[in-house]
């Protein structure tokens, strides 16, 4: 079925309802994609355009394209774009419409996601706005947790690392409110806390929270959700060495525990590489499945699913 949208923007715009179906369809785009893909978007083209750096994001749109039948045409980088020459976002957007059948977009500013969808005449995907929104990442988070533990109802989920500037954790949050009896555990520096943007959401979906510096209240949580300190988010790079491994997860620590072990990557240190090897270690097979999800948003998005 067609998403009721024509944009994905933000997760605060899926209901529950919404968020089942892309689990559904990612499901069966797993199958598809095991099969080496098909013609589902044949003749439809998706433009890139990713002006702040991503690996994961961008491959697996690509591949998800791909995968499809589909074809993709990119825009890397602001220095080497129309936006660099003074373009508006709104412009770039009304230039690209004319271009391809849909939209994905990464960019440095928060609420550049609203300005490019404002003027897109084609679907349009927000895939990270500055320190705002990521949706396709929440997505193949809450795809990875259901895998991995069965379920999504009554989960107990901790939150490490740079909660304030994280997009990942905040987007993770709005859409894990749409299910039953999920508890937050965050574990950040004082500095780096979860905005109140997010926890007055908690506190009006009456989801049960508890804020602490101590990472060890968190391993035997059903999942650890862990993130780096993102040094592009701070402007005294000091501050930024000071914070970036105040906590960092290892097998050792894990030891015994059944905590699933999730982290958006890319990873600077905050999971040593003894974890890789742990059963419960699911960041890799995470990243893997941003192709399924981001193949249902795409064919979703186009009618086509």
């Amino acid at each position: 079925m067609p998403l009721p949208f024509k944009h994905l923007i933000s997760t605060r715009q899926l209901t529950r309802a919404d968020t089942e179906e892309i689990l559904k369809v990612s499901a069966e785009m797993e199958k598809i994609r095991k099969k080496g893909g098909n013609e589902l978007l044949k003749g439809k083209i998706l433009a890139a355009l990713f002006y702040e750096p991503s690996t994961r994001t961008r491959l697996s749109f690509e591949t998800a394209m791909q995968r499809l039948g589909g074809e993709v045409v990119t825009a890397e980088g602001i220095q080497f774009s129309s936006l660099y020459k003074g373009e508006t976002i709104e412009d770039t957007l009304q230039m690209v419409s004319q271009y391809a059948d849909i939209a994905v977009m990464r960019h440095p500013e928060q609420g550049s996601a609203e300005k490019a969808a404002s003027a897109s005449s084609i679907p349009f995907i927000n895939a990270g706005d500055g320190p705002g929104q990521h949706p396709t990442q929440a997505l193949l988070d809450l795809y990875t947790i259901e895998k991995e533990c069965g379920r999504i109802d009554g989960i107990h989920i901790a939150m490490v690392g740079d909660l304030r500037y994280g997009r990942t954790v905040h987007s993770l949050s709005y859409l894990l409110g749409l299910f039953k009896n999920v508890r937050f555990t965050l574990i950040s520096p004082g500095e780096l806390t979860m905005p109140e943007k997010v926890t007055g959401f908690y506190r009006e979906n009456n989801l049960s929270f508890e804020e602490t510096d101590d990472i060890r209240l968190g391993l035997d949580a059903d999942v650890i959700y862990m993130t780096r300190v993102q040094q592009e988010r701070f402007a005294d790079r000091s501050e930024y060495e000071r914070l970036k491994l105040k906590y960092v997860l290892s097998a050792a620590m894990l030891k015994g525990k059944k905590v699933t072990v999730m982290h958006p990557l890319p990873r600077v240190g905050e999971i040593s590489t003894d974890v890789d090897a742990l059963k419960n270690a699911a960041y890799f097979r995470q990243a893997g499945n941003g192709v399924p999800v981001r193949m249902a948003l795409l064919a979703m998005l186009l009618g086509k699913a």
